[in-house]
């Protein structure tokens, strides 16, 4: 639809609930979001209304920030027509605004396939590039290749941020490699969210570097940017009494609202009773859910590609050919919200963190993550259960 129009239902935005609401969109963007009793027809042009089943939830269009491909597609493999097929498939399904997610790879693979995505980016298909590597580490490398990885290199880093053009939004860090700080420093500088993950680092190690990556990305001046934490609990040591490891630095900086941490809540990568605790330790507002998705995303069990990796899928789990290890998701952001609440999760404070906490990550508060006056209009419409009833990304109704 082009011309003016409403939408009605309960409203979930920025951690609460409003029943009886309305969203009116005007060429595009959100012009009245909140109680219907509150909505000024008059002051808005004609508004068509369109109808929706009773019990309808109006969501903000959801935000992943950690996503490698979907429907067949995968980003790392760097083809357009692939990439731009998973984009399609990820707004259709309610993610209206994502990063696509790189894995470590040779150095010809990754420019190659950030000069695609990049273009994705300047079509604005895409808000930009989370590059899952190289510099990791090869203790906890999980579903990367090894044989790819390396210590920091600032002449590296200048290559893949020359090839990205801007677009390069986050990028995955093992802070105990040698270089690392220098690193921090350089992606800081360039606007890009450092995100501590694939990481064998104790706890002091993981502290400070999260710290001061969080202190020099205000320094940067990025509109409520702050460092992430990539896939929590996955890629690291888990917790230990005598050996806490990196968890126990990420959730009490995660609880000092210094960093977010990203979860995998899709029901494989994390157990339930995981998501719950999380939550309740650190809250919604420094939770970014994410889904890892990767080219199965959408479609049936069977082998499909990783970057250079070949991956097995059976029941919804992708793992590694060569090894079993866990290589991505298949799940949609949709799906992980609604596998959120169904731990226990509050569905606003689950909306809260697939919506309104990735934005402020990428500084895009401004614009999407909320459902209110002013914003992009991205609207995700869905039944009492989180199943998908329609998806408006820019004003545009989507199939």
């Amino acid at each position: 639809m082009t011309s003016p129009y409403l939408l009605t239902g309960t409203l979930l935005t920025d951690g609460t609930t409003v029943g009886d609401a309305a969203v009116a969109v005007v060429d595009g963007r959100i012009a009245y979001a909140g109680p219907w009793a509150g909505l000024d027809v008059a002051s808005l042009p004609a508004l068509a209304h369109v109808e929706l089943p009773p019990g309808s939830m109006l969501l903000p269009g959801l935000i992943d920030l950690h996503c490698h491909g979907a429907a067949g597609g995968d980003f790392p493999g760097g083809d357009p027509g692939a990439a731009r097929t998973a984009v399609d498939f990820l707004h259709r399904s309610g993610t209206t605004t994502l990063l696509a997610s790189l894995v470590t790879a040779p150095r010809g693979e990754l420019l190659r396939s950030i000069g695609t995505l990049r273009r994705l980016a300047d079509d604005g298909l895409i808000a930009g590039i989370h590059a899952e590597g190289p510099f990791l580490s090869q203790a906890r490398c999980g579903a990367q290749d090894p044989r790819f990885l390396r210590d920091p290199d600032l002449h590296f880093l200048g290559e893949l941020l020359d090839a990205a053009s801007g677009h390069l939004r986050t990028m995955t860090y093992a802070p105990e490699l040698p270089g690392a700080a220098e690193l921090v420093l350089e992606l800081a500088s360039n606007g890009v969210a450092p995100s501590l993950g694939h990481t064998d680092a104790d706890t002091r190690t993981t502290a400070d570097s999260l710290t001061e990556a969080a202190r020099l990305l205000a320094v940067s001046g990025a509109d409520r940017a702050r460092p992430t934490v990539t896939h929590l609990f996955n890629g690291m040591p888990p917790l230990h009494h005598r050996s806490p490891g990196p968890v126990a630095a990420c959730l009490q900086l995660a609880a000092a609202e210094r960093v977010a941490v990203e979860l995998v809540a899709d029901g494989v990568h994390l157990d339930p009773e995981t998501v719950r605790m999380v939550f309740g330790l650190v809250g919604a507002a420094n939770v970014a859910l994410v889904t890892d998705s990767m080219a199965a995303t959408g479609l049936p069990d069977g082998e499909y590609d990783l970057g250079p990796a070949g991956v097995v899928v059976r029941d919804g789990e992708a793992r590694l050919r060569s090894n079993g290890a866990l290589a991505g998701g298949t799940a949609t952001l949709l799906d992980v919200v609604r596998r959120t609440v169904g731990a226990g999760v509050a569905p606003a404070d689950a909306v809260l963190s697939a919506t309104a906490v990735p934005a402020g990550v990428l500084g895009l508060s401004g614009e999407v993550g909320s459902l209110r006056a002013g914003l992009r209009a991205d609207v995700v419409v869905v039944d009492p259960d989180f199943r998908l009833v329609r998806v408006v990304r820019g004003g545009e109704v989507l199939a």
